[in-house]
């Protein structure tokens, strides 16, 4: 990318007013000047960068007739003509396809137009710093299809164009196709499969020449929002020296656009917008577009504002909501919070606009916008966006279509090379995949962003698809307000140093159409004013208004994990509901092994035998949804469940359809039930939980569930864990109770293939943040299901489920478990022989999860009566008072031992010791029994997990070996 000196564009007032004063414009210079600027007509980079400023300014002159239109070259004209003499006059001559000539011109003629609607974008004028000369394009210039200037008249049959004309000179075309794709807004959509989305395109754009005309009122409004974007910058620039706020400078344009769009689609019938974005401009959304209290701002610059989280967030991350008016009433307005992880909060919005979608029963998105604003490096970047994108148009997760706005400002951070910055030619290339068309435009004018966003939000409304607003516009300061971009960019910080800035760019153009001289300053002082005082120039935001979708959180505020929840149903309702559950209608033929499993379901249902996982997850769902809680699953494969234990959809075996025969009995459960919604996602760990965690984080009222094929592939969205998950409350103080289950057990299946870092989920507990969980029997699945909505607590759950469990005759539990009792943290000894003799007990072996079974085992081989084996269902919060019991029934046990299956540097045991040694009477001893510390989850080898396993499983009942702690 070159990049050159320039002087700083001037006033268009200014450059008139210089062509009429200054003699070196006129007299023996005129036929240079004249030949300049036909140059420059022709292609603006070819003439000297001080006269193509020049001639940029003159170009926002009004013309002779009063209008917009902006001048053509005068050379082909005139050559035209003169060809025409030649032979004979210049009448017109219509071309028809009478001989083989014209035949190839009319052809040729289609060529052109179909070039510039595919790749007029090249020679579109997008970059406000001037940088780069104009790509070579053959296939644009008419002499490429072997037309001359004789040509130029010739009028062609353009009756598939929007030009509002059948036919059409060659020279006028050329105009017309120039000013409509070469412009300062250039459009990609030519690769769109759907016809009727192409032609639309053609229609809007080329109707209008993509030239906008807008009132007087609209260009002072649009001056208003430029003048508010620079002038909080600058204010916060002078007040709050040197703190890091990361300046919208340089691409004020980006509000002026957010402004249409919230108030273009109020007009259209959205009633709720959900924005993500990261930090670049951000604090100039809050309070220009969502309307904070600047004062509210300034407090949170000078440490004053309150401070009532336990860990809190930088300004740059939080979030905000409001009510603002537009002609089509209220709209509610969101921003996320997000953190530095830039891309990560769009599948978050889009789950939280999802579930808005579902609470207005509104599946096609006509009355919630979702709105992504992005950097141009981070869009291209960053995997999560492809993520994102996948979703767009699949079931469970469309959301409508996404207004995305990229706010390019063409360095993407400090020290990026363009040859290193990514390898497509434009940042938004990844949104080709699934066909979304893309406008790019000139952040320096200001009216075809506004534009491009009219009809970015129209495409949207009208095809329910993502749409893309690139707008090219530069950064003015560094990274952040304490970097010095100038270190690695010199060229470029050169340019920017030199540009006089949008807002003037843009107050001197409407000078220059009559709206006088000082509007712009007077706007600027009017602001100004403003902000000492800390207060709008205008505030939308309506105070005393909410909408009757909104969500009250408050019954779910300062509660306990202690909480009581009564998750226990009546015998009655059990079997009622295990009736309609296994009830499967006769239109439905289930393959034989689901029938199989359905009629066992059936005498579950009746009590005949014991109730294994799958059932007792069933009954928790229906329960629920039969209750007035909607439950929402998701993940890879889990309506039939990766180890086909679930079957949650049935399957018609003699169906002709891909798409029809499907059967889920749990949407049949009750009159009137809530919905329950299974979705079997895209494969992607990261933007499907991060969506998950967006609806839950909207819905209190909905179980939403997402597990994962296996646990060991949650590592794939580590980053929503960490940022949101784990840390989300005590940050920003969003409650919510998304539940993950992650299969997780040792069986020999390898390192990817045995453990949901369990470790993991351990470090990052604290503050009572989250739930962490490892049940071991149907009944305790049913019963911690059923509790993270009963009870009023709204924390995320994690519930590392089990693999081999699934089928395990031991793990199934007695109908009487699941009407009474509740989740136990702590489950005691169960074998009453055992409890009977506790004061021979001399070891107490605590344990989580599928080893408790093996040790069961063992200890029936070796008669091990002075053994008891706790298991610790709950991990975390741990709880003290359950296990505390449970170790205080054997007072003459001096040894307590934990046993795992995962190596000693993971799972619960670094973690759970000084939880156990509290608890610990004094003289005890506290060891250890599992692998040894492995920098690999687990062994590949067949013969060695088996030998390691004999070892934990043996060792649990040994003598005490390595790290012994007493008490």
């Amino acid at each position: 990318m070159s990049e050159s000196t320039s002087h700083g564009a001037q006033p268009a007032s200014s450059v008139y007013q210089a062509y009429q004063g200054n003699t070196y414009l006129f007299g023996g210079n005129a036929p240079y000047v004249e030949e300049m600027y036909e140059n420059y007509l022709a292609n603006p980079g070819s003439v000297p960068e001080t006269w193509r400023d020049y001639f940029d300014a003159l170009q926002n002159v009004p013309a002779g007739d009063g209008t917009d239109a902006k001048d053509v070259p005068h050379q082909p004209v005139i050559n035209a003509f003169a060809e025409r003499a030649k032979h004979g006059g210049t009448k017109v001559v219509m071309a028809t396809g009478a001989d083989s000539e014209m035949g190839r011109k009319r052809t040729a003629v289609q060529q052109l137009i179909a070039a510039y609607r595919n790749v007029g974008v090249r020679w579109a004028d997008l970059d406000p710093l001037k940088r780069t000369e104009r790509d070579d394009i053959p296939e644009l210039d008419p002499a490429f299809y072997g037309f001359g200037d004789a040509d130029q008249e010739t009028v062609f049959n353009t009756s598939n164009t929007f030009f509002g004309k059948e036919s059409m000179s060659l020279r006028e075309l050329m105009n017309a196709l120039r000013q409509t794709y070469c412009g300062t807004v250039g459009a990609e959509y030519m690769y769109a499969t759907d016809q009727n989305q192409k032609r639309w395109w053609q229609q809007k754009l080329e109707s209008i020449r993509s030239k906008p005309t807008f009132s007087a009122e609209k260009k002072r409004r649009i001056l208003d929002r430029l003048t508010a974007a620079e002038g909080l910058e600058r204010y916060l620039h002078t007040k709050f020296v040197g703190q890091k706020r990361f300046s919208l400078e340089g691409g004020e344009s980006f509000i002026a656009s957010m402004d249409e769009l919230i108030q273009t689609a109020g007009a259209k019938g959205v009633q709720e917008i959900v924005i993500g974005m990261a930090h670049r401009g951000r604090l100039n959304v809050l309070v220009n577009s969502l309307g904070k209290m600047p004062a509210d701002l300034f407090a949170e610059f000078d440490h004053t504002a309150p401070e009532e989280l336990p860990s809190g967030d930088v300004k740059y991350h939080q979030g905000f909501s409001s009510d603002v008016t537009s002609p089509g009433g209220p709209v509610h307005l969101t921003l996320a919070f997000n953190p530095s992880h830039l891309e990560i909060v769009n599948p978050v919005v889009e789950g939280s606009v999802r579930a808005r979608m579902d609470r207005r029963a509104d599946p096609l998105g006509k009355q919630v916008l979702p709105v992504l604003v992005h950097g141009d490096a981070a869009f291209a970047g960053q995997g999560v966006v492809m993520e994102t994108l996948a979703l767009a148009e699949t079931r469970g997760y469309s959301t409508g279509g996404t207004v995305h706005i990229v706010i390019n400002n063409q360095i993407g951070f400090t020290t990026s090379d363009p040859r290193d910055s990514r390898s497509t030619l434009y940042c938004t290339d990844i949104v080709k995949m699934i066909e979304s068309p893309v406008l790019h435009v000139n952040g320096d004018d200001p009216e075809a962003v506004v534009l491009a966003t009219q009809l970015a939000l129209e495409f949207r409304m009208e095809f329910r698809k993502d749409v893309v607003v690139d707008i090219i516009c530069f950064r003015k300061l560094g990274h952040n307000e304490q970097d010095t971009p100038a270190l690695t960019q010199p060229l470029m910080y050169k340019k920017i140093g030199q540009h006089p800035g949008t807002r003037r760019l843009y107050a001197d153009r409407l000078a220059a159409q009559g709206f006088g001289e000082t509007l712009g300053d007077e706007m600027a002082r009017a602001y100004r004013a403003a902000m000492d005082a800390g207060e709008h120039t205008f505030n939308p935001v309506l105070t005393n208004f909410k909408s009757k979708y909104a969500v009250d959180w408050s019954p779910f505020l300062g509660k306990k994990w202690t909480d009581a929840g009564d998750t226990a149903i009546p015998m009655a309702e059990w079997k009622r509901l295990a009736e309609r559950l296994t009830s499967l209608p006769d239109s439905i033929s289930p393959h034989q092994l689901v029938k199989k499993v359905y009629d066992d379901r059936a005498a579950m249902g009746r009590g005949d035998i014991p109730v294994d996982w799958g059932m007792g997850e069933h009954m928790a769902f229906a329960s629920l949804v039969a209750s007035g809680y909607a439950v929402r699953l998701s993940g890879e494969d889990c309506g039939r469940g990766t180890f086909t234990h679930r079957h949650a959809v049935i399957h018609d075996q003699k169906r002709e359809k891909f798409d029809e025969g499907t059967y889920t009995p749990l949407q049949n459960v009750a009159d009137g039930q809530s919905p329950f919604v299974v979705i079997d996602s895209i494969l992607s760990e990261e933007a499907v939980l991060a969506f998950e965690y967006g609806y839950a984080s909207n819905d209190p009222n909905t179980l939403v569930i997402w597990e994962a094929q296996f646990g060991d592939f949650v590592n794939g969205a580590q980053v929503v864990i960490d940022q949101f998950i784990a840390s989300g409350e005590v940050k920003w103080g969003r409650v919510n109770g998304i539940t993950l289950m992650l299969p997780h057990g040792y069986e020999g299946q390898g390192p990817e293939h045995s453990s949901a870092r369990l470790e993991r989920f351990m470090q990052l507990s604290a503050d009572t943040n989250m739930q962490v969980v490892q049940p071991t029997t149907a009944s305790q699945i049913f019963h911690v299901l059923r509790r993270q909505m009963v009870r009023n607590l709204r924390k995320p759950l994690v519930i590392m489920t089990p693999k081999s469990l699934l089928r395990n005759k031991d793990a199934s539990s007695p109908l009487s478990e699941f009407t009474r009792g509740s989740f136990q943290t702590v489950i005691p000894e169960q074998n009453e022989l055992v409890v009977k003799r506790a004061d021979k007990v001399k070891r107490v072996v605590a344990c989580s999860g599928k080893v408790y079974y093996d040790l069961v085992k063992k200890r029936e081989e070796k008669g091990s009566d002075d053994v008891v084996l706790i298991r610790v269902e709950q991990l975390y919060p741990f709880p003290h008072k359950a296990f505390a019991t449970e170790l205080k029934r054997y007072p003459n046990a001096t040894e307590v031992v934990w046993c795992q299956d995962e190596p000693q540097n993971q799972g619960a045991w670094f973690f759970v010791q000084h939880y156990i040694h509290e608890n610990m009477q004094d003289g005890q001893k506290l060891g250890y029994s599992g692998r040894a510390a492995s920098a690999s989850p687990a062994v590949g080898y067949a013969h060695l997990h088996q030998e390691q396993q004999k070892a934990l499983v043996d060792g649990a009942f040994g003598k005490l070996k390595g790290f012994v702690l007493g008490k």
